[in-house]
């Protein structure tokens, strides 16, 4: 049994603050997540989508925050534990055991999990289903992979509206489907897509999938109109996911349907067990990377008081060290 001071369950944006903040304040860390790069979803879903409510970047790519967030915890050494997952959560004399699925076991003065939704699975879009070919995705990692082709994006939320807005300049044509006539996405976005040369098809389904090693093709029917057929090449399926907290849910931590419950200190009801970011649930919670941040710290704190009772709750700011 390995003993570390905080154990951070979850790789994102906001695990990986927490993992910094906990290093200025002197702690060992260790970082775990089941995912084998760090990021989390930001890593995983979006990594070239351009994210700009981070305060101190106007706009940035969310591979260059999560690089930019691992460089400023590096100082400090954690430990990142990744295609890990964090299995048990047990006691021994106080303090909380974490059981990876390794089967090693970490011995923690606290536990913070960070986990953003849990693990998530995209839901399917169904003309797919009888496609056996490539070309389908439910996520771009790499922009330039798509350039040049005839990119079919299918959803109405924000992710289908941020894919068209990065797609546009690089692709040969874009086309948007959404099955209703209103869309999920900010406003704002929708708006700027409106305004390039995107087509925008509404109320209407992909009804079936051409080709046979890759796409070539699609269907589109409108509600109560004909069926077009469409050339593509690639095809986004932005349908969202399914999240599911995984072996989080077995270990008897308040929950919210998905979401930990935790109070002001942003612990949960489990002694020594935190969490913060987009897995955290209380009145007024607000699911931004900008609030996740706050939110790490917050737990890092409390818990450093819990780890040396003679430690202060403010440290004082990272720009009075040295």
């Amino acid at each position: 049994m390995r003993e570390i001071d905080v154990a951070i369950v979850g790789a994102g944006p906001s695990g990986l603050f927490a993992a910094y903040y906990a290093g200025f304040r002197g702690l060992s860390v260790a970082v775990i997540d089941a995912l084998p790069e760090p990021g989390g979803q930001v890593t995983a879903m979006y990594p070239e989508k351009m994210i700009f409510d981070v305060a101190g970047f106007p706009a940035i790519k969310g591979r260059d925050l999560v690089a930019n967030l691992v460089e400023q915890a590096a100082p400090y050494r954690p430990d990142y534990l990744l295609g890990i997952r964090a299995q048990e959560l047990s006691y021994l004399d106080g303090r909380p055991v974490l059981r990876l699925d390794t089967g090693e076991e970490l011995l923690c003065g606290s536990v913070i999990i960070t986990g953003g939704l849990g693990s998530f699975t995209p839901r399917p879009l169904p003309a797919a289903a009888t496609f056996a070919g490539a070309g389908i995705v439910f996520f771009v990692p790499h922009l330039a992979d798509l350039a040049g082709h005839d990119v079919l994006i299918v959803g109405g939320g924000d992710s289908a509206f941020d894919w068209a807005l990065a797609l546009q300049p690089i692709a040969r044509s874009v086309t948007l489907v959404h099955r209703r006539e209103k869309f999920r996405a900010h406003a704002a976005t929708v708006a700027r897509v409106q305004q390039l040369p995107v087509r925008i098809v509404v109320n209407a389904e992909i009804a079936k999938i051409h080709g046979e090693k890759v796409v070539t093709g699609a269907d589109i029917a409108v509600k109560g109109g004909p069926v077009e057929t469409v050339p593509v090449t690639a095809v986004v399926a932005a349908l969202g996911f399914t999240a599911d907290l995984g072996p989080l849910a077995d270990w008897g931590l308040e929950l919210d349907r998905r979401h930990i419950r935790v109070d002001s200190t942003m612990a949960t009801n489990r002694p020594r067990v935190f969490a913060a970011g987009d897995i955290t649930e209380y009145p007024g919670k607000v699911r931004l990377i900008a609030t996740g941040f706050g939110e790490a710290a917050t737990a890092v704190n409390n818990a450093a008081v819990l780890i040396d009772p003679s430690a202060h709750l403010f440290p004082g700011h990272s720009s009075d060290a040295g």
